[in-house]
């Protein structure tokens, strides 16, 4: 296993278990909060396997389906690659936009 991928197996271990120690913020259910989780998961796993994406430069938010990424971009290209790899995740329904280009 080279370290790249290590670094991304490692990385979505460290998000499942950081996801798990969230507060559910008002949701409605267990099941909405849960989803919830496992967008936020697939989002940063997708930013950790996609060699444009600085992964631990984005940070990575979900309520109700609605995604917010937050955090610091080197290019206009990297924060349209975050947008477009975060639409790609079943069960996203809008995203929320605050990535900060910034060289």
């Amino acid at each position: 296993m080279n370290a790249r991928t290590l670094g991304a197996v490692l990385l979505t271990a460290t998000m499942i278990g950081v996801t798990g120690c969230s507060v559910t913020r008002g949701q409605q259910t267990a099941g909405e909060y849960v989803d919830d989780a496992r967008v936020t998961t697939e989002v940063k796993a997708k930013f950790a396997s996609d060699p444009t994406v600085a992964a631990t430069s984005i940070g990575v938010e979900t309520l109700n389906g609605t995604v917010q990424l937050t955090g610091f971009a080197k290019s206009q290209a990297e924060k349209d690659r975050a947008v477009a790899l975060t639409r790609q995740v079943k069960g996203v329904q809008a995203i929320k936009n605050d990535i900060v280009v910034r060289p």
